[in-house]
């Protein structure tokens, strides 16, 4: 039986740069119920190291994990990439080590912290998490692709790091699966403002990385399960899943 589940696919843990320190993986799961949030996707910026402490901090509650990475691509385009599994995630996360260049200013950037389900520091990242692949668009959703993901540009409706704001259109054979939109903008007023983008399902995210931003925006999503496989088809529009664009 289909029925609506809240998801939340871009949510951010400590490990992403100006991301606060309370944003561990307990504390984040913990709040996500709170906010009755069914699925979230673990995106922080350029890295994966805390997505299984999250996973793990979920296991014995009702919330669903899906494994994910926010990607700066070299146009400095902000790329979610989401996976059904972590083994994928980390087939993309090698690539993504071999092309990030620099090194963390913890002074300008903050402490990129892998926190695990305890809430122990397991160790500190020092790369340059908040800087930009040398991978361009299209390379970067063909590897998305290649590893069974879900390709989704972040933030459209932003001045800064989104694909409008960085190379002003969307491709129509970009490749893209969704397009994330903020809350600040809403379904309704996206579909008017992004009019030849149509063929595209929008969602709406919390783009968290502060706790109080957890549940204060997410998508309804028409499933039989939260699951990667129901998610899949309802960015299709498959099989009466559906993104459920009336809040």
């Amino acid at each position: 039986m289909l029925k609506v589940f809240n998801c939340d696919l871009h949510v951010h843990t400590c490990l992403s740069p100006c991301a606060e320190l309370d944003m561990h993986p307990m504390a984040l799961v913990q709040k996500a119920l709170e906010a009755k949030l069914n699925m979230i996707a673990i995106c922080d910026h350029n890295s994966s190291a805390n997505v299984p402490y999250v996973i793990n901090a979920a296991k014995t509650c009702k919330l669903k994990i899906l494994p994910g990475m926010e990607i700066t691509t070299s146009e400095e385009v902000h790329l979610l990439a989401i996976f059904d599994s972590l083994s994928n995630l980390t087939l993309l996360q090698k690539i993504i080590d071999q092309h990030l260049p620099g090194e963390n200013d913890e002074e300008r950037f903050g402490v990129q912290a892998i926190v695990n389900e305890n809430g122990e520091v397991e160790g500190i990242n020092n790369q340059l998490l908040i800087g930009a692949t040398d991978l361009s668009l299209d390379i970067l959703i063909g590897y998305i692709h290649q590893f069974d993901g879900l390709a989704i540009a972040a933030h459209i409706d932003r001045e800064s790091f989104s694909v409008l704001s960085q190379l002003g259109f969307i491709d129509d054979n970009a490749g893209f699966d969704a397009l994330e939109i903020t809350h600040l903008t809403g379904f309704d007023q996206a579909r008017i403002k992004y009019q030849e983008l149509c063929k595209y399902s929008f969602l709406v995210s919390s783009d968290s990385h502060f706790i109080k931003d957890i549940g204060q925006a997410f998508t309804r999503i028409y499933l039989e399960e939260p699951s990667f496989a129901e998610l899949k088809m309802a960015l299709k529009k498959q099989n009466g899943r559906c993104v459920m664009e009336q809040q």
